[in-house]
């Protein structure tokens, strides 16, 4: 968008208040894709952080969910993509190349948080997705407004100019180049707390089955047999979506692509598109409660 372009020019000819948000926006959506990219849960599709499990958990509430069925069959490449946007937004914002893209870009992955994550959160102005939005759409009329009577008034960006090109490749080269970084910084885990109750032995009879939030907040499901309890994460191995049990079949059932888990054999796979057994929650019977050990 700029065939002279200079990264001190970019900022000095942005207004004070412009030069603000900028730095605020664009350090924040940078901090966004490396908080994914570290996070070793986001793209693994058994844990309770990963991409596909946070669709399906929208897909009640969410006025997208017509939009948000399809993206969950394919939620790795979806959080590839939120995180490549992420850094190219955040880079293309504090370096000023292709800077209007950079604010609507901004605008449209916030409305779509918003549409999403947070479209449950009232009174609305305690969601900070909507803020985001506000900022982004802000800084596209402030550089807008600011660019009016030059020479390039186009949003889209000078594919004839060779050094346009070079520099739009590479802010998709350090994208990726971030993300790939960000995964050799991937945070372990925690070891969630151990020993918290679950259920009361005498309310739950052989035969029961109960839903509940494991310690490090993975969704799963306590069962009790003649030999012994035992539980399962009920987020499915395929996609992420939420496995529910069948009483008639004594299955847990993926109703996304229809994955069936045996929980009587170690959570097995017995028919879909995956061939990945539901992991295993460890829980013991302690004194009179059930506990996850």
């Amino acid at each position: 968008m700029m065939a002279n372009y200079s990264l001190s020019k970019s900022w000095q000819n942005t207004p004070i208040g412009a030069r603000i948000i900028r730095l605020f926006l664009g350090i924040t959506f940078i901090y966004g894709g490396w908080n994914k990219a570290t996070d070793p849960g986001f793209l693994d599709p058994k844990s309770a952080h990963y991409i596909g499990a946070q669709i399906t958990s929208y897909l009640d509430t969410s006025p997208l969910s017509f939009a948000l069925t399809h993206m969950v069959e394919h939620a790795t490449v979806f959080g590839w993509l939120v995180m490549l946007s992420e850094f190219a937004i955040g880079i293309a914002t504090l370096t000023g190349i292709a800077l209007e893209l950079a604010a609507l870009g901004g605008f449209f992955l916030s409305i779509t948080l918003w549409l999403t994550a947070t479209w449950t959160v009232k009174p609305y102005f305690l969601g900070s997705d909507t803020a985001y939005a506000i900022l982004w759409l802000a800084l596209f009329f402030l550089v807008r407004q600011n660019t009016k009577g030059r020479r390039v008034t186009s949003l889209l960006p000078d594919l004839g100019d060779r050094r346009e090109v070079i520099r739009i490749l590479g802010i998709a080269v350090a994208s990726v180049a971030a993300v790939f970084v960000g995964g050799k910084f991937k945070t372990s885990n925690p070891t969630p707390e151990t020993g918290t109750a679950i259920a009361k032995l005498v309310d739950f009879p052989v035969g029961s089955t109960k839903s509940f939030t494991a310690a490090d907040g993975t969704a799963a499901m306590l069962f009790r047999t003649k030999a012994g309890v035992f539980a399962y994460s009920t987020i499915c191995t395929h996609q992420g979506c939420s496995v529910s049990y069948n009483s008639n079949s004594n299955h847990l059932i993926c109703p996304c692509h229809g994955a069936q888990f045996d929980p009587a054999n170690g959570g097995a796979v017995i028919s879909g598109p995956t061939k990945i057994a539901l992991p295993k929650i460890n829980v013991a019977v302690k004194g009179t409660d059930i506990v996850q050990i």
